[in-house]
């Protein structure tokens, strides 16, 4: 029973981590974030994203949205430049299903076949793990301040779920800029 426990658990985990979005950052602690009012993006950095035209375009309307949620406003004198850079690799996913079956005619909780694969099956399923990484540069410095990290499950079937999803992961890394600001 122990052991049927850990495996929902295991399980549990699995699936909830194919669709969720794990972000970090990281960012220059002697920083006064709350000088920074404005944006633009920095297009040299931009440029470098290894993506789509398009779905640049979808990032960066993502992130001019949830920049401005926030009460930043895009300039053309900016206080600070925003840029993009993503990467993707191939993942496998194998899950075992084991059917715990009670063993018919056995009697409650003993099956003869139930260690030995006869009551197993193995899912092995392949997808894209993409990150998405959002840099906010000071303009004046010219360095690096605040950098948010996202990745997570890339399965896109239509242009719709796909703009869902690039919104999602802009929305989580951003959320959490500038730093300090939900304590």
């Amino acid at each position: 029973m122990k052991n049927l426990k850990l495996f929902l658990v295991l399980v549990a985990i699995i699936f909830s981590s194919c669709s969720a979005i794990k972000v970090t950052t990281d960012y220059d602690t002697k920083v006064d974030f709350s000088a920074y009012k404005t944006f633009a993006f920095y297009k040299t950095g931009i440029d470098k994203a290894v993506i789509s035209d398009i779905d640049k375009k979808r990032i960066l309307r993502a992130i001019e949205s949830e920049l401005t949620l926030q009460g930043f406003v895009k300039s053309d004198t900016p206080d600070m430049l925003v840029s993009i850079f993503t990467k993707s690799r191939e993942k496998v996913a194998v899950n075992q299903n084991n059917n715990f079956g009670y063993g018919y005619g056995y009697g409650w909780g003993w099956n003869p076949w139930m260690f030995n694969g006869m009551n197993s099956s193995v899912n092995i399923s392949q997808y894209t793990e993409g990150t998405l990484f959002i840099d906010f540069i000071d303009k004046e410095k010219k360095e690096l301040v605040w950098q948010g990290v996202g990745t997570g499950a890339l399965k896109i079937q239509s242009r719709e779920k796909k703009e869902v999803r690039i919104k999602e992961f802009v929305k989580e890394i951003v959320s959490r800029f500038p730093p300090g600001k939900n304590k």
